[in-house]
């Protein structure tokens, strides 16, 4: 990582706000880390207790962030009687932000009003706050840059289409950019009429209010949604902020747990690019049909594997969400009887959660069965590692395709028509096409690229190193707040 040098540490400070979810706290604290190592800001990151994972709570409270970053942990507030366990995850969401950030003004007054706020999509709150306050406020928008033009175009599409989006004759025509699949919309604008939709659509509608947008991406890799964003006369219309692409920020360090350990131990046993990865992101899980299912395509295609396994459940796909790290299962209770056995030495089993970066680094890693998340996407991509797309819930989808169809970098399995479940059969061809087959060699080829690609892009001469300067140059000219 490029270093700044120490002057004036303390007198530039900006504040960050990420609601609550690995998805969205993970690069904003990695953009945080940045502003603090590579340009000499003092950092405030808000952090919402209210529900908050053991996952998220160890990492914001790690003894290895940078001393210039000082995570606030925002009271917790008492939603015992605005949510439930039925309630879908955006709404629930939605709930805990709004509820947890009655205290947004005080604290940044009490920081000194900092000379800038950065907040993520689902914490809108913060422009309010930030016109009372006279402190510019910008959006880190952590999906793609793909998804963001979808979602500045999203108003559009609610104020001119009648009925459901799924319901529409063709794919949407999004202004400059590859048209979206009506089969690949995200969950929450799948049903209009829902109090998900109406927390989700309340918040994305705002998003033209940011004074910037920070996106979680590199030229090289979304070159056409950026120029759209840019040049279309749809986003100039609208008056788009300007995008700032400072990716791919991702985990640059994880702690290595005893369980961890044992894997990378494995995995040093291992032929170079011989190893199938498979986990289904923070909060992901399958079906027990589905389950049973996936485990005996793979041991069905004979190829070496790392899963990581968590219990299954028939209520949501999204249904660890809140409790990221925090589930303790045993897979011998729900995989079929005697694959663990039958697959010790071709592959390892793995409770709940590992440290995803370290083992896509490994030299032995040569796949990743992924939900498409796109944290885990870009993972994969600056490690060199081509996929499986699996995806599961909000935006997936849409990235799964993209990445098979446009990046090149992954392979989605087929369900084939009338059934619920994918196949064993498929299973097994999709694993033994990406880790022996020559499509597999291909993709691999180009996730390579993109790993020399996303490291320039992060070099003191790089795209999104440059873009993120332009911005905190912007933020050291600001007059010192009243």
């Amino acid at each position: 990582m490029v270093l700044a040098e120490p002057d004036s540490l303390n007198e530039h400070h900006v504040a960050v706000l990420a609601s609550p979810g690995m998805g969205h706290i993970v690069p904003l604290l990695e953009l945080a880390k940045r502003l603090v190592v590579q340009h000499c800001f003092r950092v405030s990151f808000l952090n919402i207790t209210t529900e908050a994972s053991p996952a998220q709570t160890d990492l914001l409270h790690s003894p290895s962030l940078p001393s210039g970053l000082h995570v606030i942990d925002l009271p917790p507030a008492d939603v015992s009687s605005l949510v439930n366990d039925e309630m879908l995850v955006v709404h629930r969401l939605g709930v805990i932000v709004e509820e947890s950030l009655r205290c947004l003004k005080s604290v940044l007054i009490q920081l000194g009003k900092p000379k800038a706020l950065i907040i993520d999509l689902f914490c809108t709150q913060g422009f309010d706050v930030g016109k009372q306050l006279s402190i510019p406020v910008y959006t880190f928008f952590t999906p793609s840059a793909a998804f963001c033009a979808f979602t500045l175009y999203h108003p559009t599409m609610d104020h001119e289409v009648e009925g459901e989006f799924i319901d529409l004759p063709e794919p949407v025509q999004v202004p400059g950019c590859s048209p979206v699949r009506t089969e690949d919309l995200l969950d929450q604008i799948r049903n209009r009429k829902n109090d998900e939709y109406r927390y989700y659509f309340g918040h994305v509608r705002r998003l033209c209010e940011a004074s910037g947008i920070f996106l979680n991406t590199w030229e090289e890799l979304e070159p056409v949604p950026l120029k759209a964003i840019r040049e279309n006369p749809f986003y100039q219309k609208i008056r788009t902020p300007r995008v700032y692409p400072v990716g791919p920020l991702i985990k640059e360090h994880e702690p290595v747990t005893e369980a961890d350990a044992e894997c990378l131990a494995w995995l040093d046993q291992q032929p170079p690019d011989s190893v199938l990865f498979i986990v289904l992101g923070s909060g992901g899980t399958l079906t027990a049909a589905q389950l049973t299912e996936f485990a005996w395509g793979l041991e069905l295609s004979q190829q070496r594997f790392i899963w990581v396994v968590r219990k299954p459940t028939d209520a949501s796909a999204s249904a660890t969400f809140f409790n990221v790290g925090g589930d303790a299962n045993d897979p011998k209770s729900y995989l079929p009887e005697g694959f663990v056995e039958r697959t010790r030495g071709v592959g390892l089993v793995v409770r709940s959660w590992a440290s995803q970066v370290a083992i896509l680094r490994h030299r032995s890693t040569g796949g990743f069965l992924s939900h498409c998340g796109w944290n885990s996407s870009l993972e994969s991509m600056t490690c060199g590692i081509p996929m499986i797309a699996w995806p599961l819930y909000a935006e997936q989808r849409a990235n799964a395709t993209m990445l098979a169809e446009e990046v090149g970098v992954a392979v989605k399995p087929v369900k084939g028509d009338g059934k619920t479940v994918i196949g064993r059969e498929e299973i097994e061809r999709v694993v033994k096409l990406l880790m022996e087959g020559e499509e597999g060699k291909v993709m691999r080829s180009k996730a390579k690229k993109l790993q020399e690609s996303a490291a320039n892009a992060l070099n003191s001469d790089g795209c999104s190193y440059e873009s993120l300067a332009r911005v905190t140059k912007q933020w050291k000219d600001l007059a010192a707040p009243i």
